[in-house]
């Protein structure tokens, strides 16, 4: 390559897609092929530097572009064809969008001579796009453009963390590329170059931010994803203010959870020791993170608060902050320890650690109540302390995201994600083939319930078993939980509305999920009783292949909030006494749990 970032004879612009992505370090992307990016697919066999993953559906590919990007801060990559290709892209793009997470869609469109004809699969993709990849989404006409769409495509979205979308016609892909645009008026001369963000604060907004932070007496700390990267700052941060933290779900893995003081999940499906935290503290510090839900944060006007985020638009939006920082995590926390004085008094930080000693013990008494046949908590409870090391966790949206939220007990040197700001089904499956290519030497288990699996998971399921053989490890493990219903949302119908179980909409078929992995090739254990769960994680996690592992849950053990109000628990009774089908299990699941409490 010149030092102009020219790189020669090229071919086709097909071709020179190609090269240029690899010069932009992607070495995978994840697709599904049709006629409108023929030219491209053409040029992946021409070349071996970037490796075609084929998916089952474009939006699994949106999915494992999006993973890609969580787990290893890359930008991640998909591909469709035009027309329904690109149409089935969106969920997972809206997913890295609403997650703040670096994705670049490439989408075929049909031939330039068309546009405008109502031509077959003719859909206009510049709007179609524009809401997801507002950013930067752009079509190119001509080959000397493709260079710097490209290049533009990649470095705002890995400095806005967003998605962008380049549309390439299908006819242009096969024309000769123009890898060095002619030096006229009218051309553009991009450059790869680096991107990242390294900012740290104004000394007088740091000092600003420690003057606060020093004159609290209860301080607590909320870390979410833009805190991944800052466990050792976050917890220096914590010791010198007597704090705990607090963690969103898609900060799951920011610190770990074998800390004393940190409280865990917070919100709806959180612990009570981070309810209670927020609820007493007089100071909250709140690290990279976004979440939404304003009742489990501290009352308006109780505490002074200190934010810290890479985007200034996402400051002061969920609680009103006295002092935002606007920088990168870990070095601003590392510019601001220097200012932060240890707090001699240590009851605010003895108080936490009680109640979240007793919070564990609440927690595993509840995974430990009969059920019938398996309390959907016992298999997160006995996988907690299974966890291998370097694991890499996903996780569905639905009532299994309660259970890995409250139960799963992160480690040092894991990884784990979810979607989070979508919270759509159907991601732990294409997240987890997505890591697993992306760290093939690392455990990866996958966290889903029956429902997001099938939507997406058996599908997902036949990509790993056309694949796995590739991979130097192929330790995959996919949790199903098998209750045979869409229980999150029943449990909302209960306790938001007051309504009953409606059957036609709630209850799934019940899906061989285990005999149908062994038909494929994989491993599979189907577990119907307590006294087996722990040894069918210890199978899963020592198999030679990728496992579904299928636990048959009962669907009437509640996913309680942490501090259920009144209004609450009423709309739950008057539910059960309004004809549900389940009241009488359910009644004596949520008298359990709350006589735990």
């Amino acid at each position: 390559m010149a030092n102009d970032g020219t790189i020669g004879n090229v071919g086709t612009v097909g071709d020179f897609i190609l090269q240029r992505l690899q010069q932009w370090n992607v070495s995978r992307v994840y697709g599904y092929p049709g006629d409108g990016i023929n030219g491209i697919m053409g040029a992946f066999g021409r070349q071996d530097a970037v490796e075609f993953v084929q998916t089952r559906h474009e939006e699994m590919a949106a999915f494992m572009a999006c993973a890609h990007a969580k787990f290893t801060g890359q930008a991640g990559v998909c591909l469709a064809t035009s027309g329904p290709g690109a149409i089935h892209l969106l969920n997972g793009l809206y997913d890295a969008k609403m997650d703040h997470q670096p994705v670049v869609a490439i989408v075929g469109q049909q031939k330039r001579a068309a546009l405008g004809g109502d031509y077959q699969q003719e859909v206009d993709l510049q709007t179609l796009f524009k809401d997801v990849a507002h950013e930067f989404v752009q079509t190119a006409m001509v080959p000397e453009q493709v260079r710097h769409l490209i290049d533009r495509a990649f470095r705002i979205a890995q400095e806005q963390r967003t998605v962008t979308c380049i549309i390439i016609p299908n006819d242009l892909q096969e024309l000769d590329a123009v890898d060095t645009p002619p030096r006229e008026h009218g051309t553009v001369h991009s450059g790869i170059g680096t991107v990242g963000r390294n900012l740290v604060p104004s000394a007088a907004s740091l000092q600003q931010a420690a003057e606060i932070l020093n004159r609290g007496r209860k301080v607590a700390i909320l870390a979410g994803a833009g805190a991944l990267g800052a466990a050792d700052e976050l917890i220096q941060a914590a010791d010198l203010l007597g704090a705990g933290i607090a963690k969103a779900l898609l900060g799951k893995a920011a610190v770990p959870d074998d800390l004393p003081f940190v409280t865990g999940s917070i919100g709806i499906i959180g612990t009570r020791p981070s309810f209670e935290m927020m609820s007493g503290c007089d100071t909250l510090l709140m690290v990279g993170s976004s979440f939404p839900y304003a009742e489990f944060l501290p009352p308006e006007g109780q505490a002074r608060g200190v934010q810290i985020d890479i985007d200034a638009r996402m400051t002061s939006l969920r609680y009103p902050m006295e002092c935002n920082l606007i920088g990168d995590a870990r070095e601003t926390l590392k510019a601001l320890l220097p200012l932060l004085d240890r707090k001699s008094d240590r009851g605010w930080r003895m108080e936490i650690e009680g109640n979240m000693q007793r919070w564990r013990q609440t927690m595993a008494r509840r995974a430990m109540d009969a059920a019938a046949p398996i309390n959907p908590q016992l298999p997160f409870h006995e996988l907690s302390k299974r966890l291998p090391d370097d694991c890499v966790l996903t996780c569905d949206s639905g009532s299994v995201a309660s259970w890995y939220a409250l139960h799963l007990q992160m480690r040092q040197g894991m990884q784990a994600s979810l979607s989070g700001g979508l919270s759509t089904m159907g991601c732990a499956v294409p997240y987890a083939i997505a890591a697993k290519y992306a760290y093939p030497d690392r455990p990866v288990i996958a966290l889903a319930g029956d429902g997001a699996m099938q939507m997406n998971g058996i599908n997902g399921l036949i990509t790993i078993a056309k694949n796995w053989r590739a991979w130097s490890k192929p330790n995959l493990v996919v949790m199903v939980l098998n209750n045979r219903d869409l229980n999150f949302v029943s449990w909302e119908q209960r306790g938001q509305q007051s309504d009953p179980k409606y059957a036609p909409s709630q209850d799934l078929p019940d899906f061989a999920y285990a005999d149908f992995a062994r038909m494929l090739g994989l491993h599979g254990l189907r577990v119907e009783s307590a006294d087996q769960v722990g040894a069918a994680w210890d199978q899963a996690l020592a198999a030679d292949r990728p496992c579904v592992l299928e636990f048959v849950a009962d669907a009437n053990v509640p996913p309680l909030p942490p501090h259920m109000t009144r209004a609450q628990a009423k709309s739950y009774y008057e539910a059960l006494d309004k004809g549900d089908p389940d009241a009488q299990a359910i009644r004596t699941a949520l008298e359990k749990q709350q006589s735990e409490s």
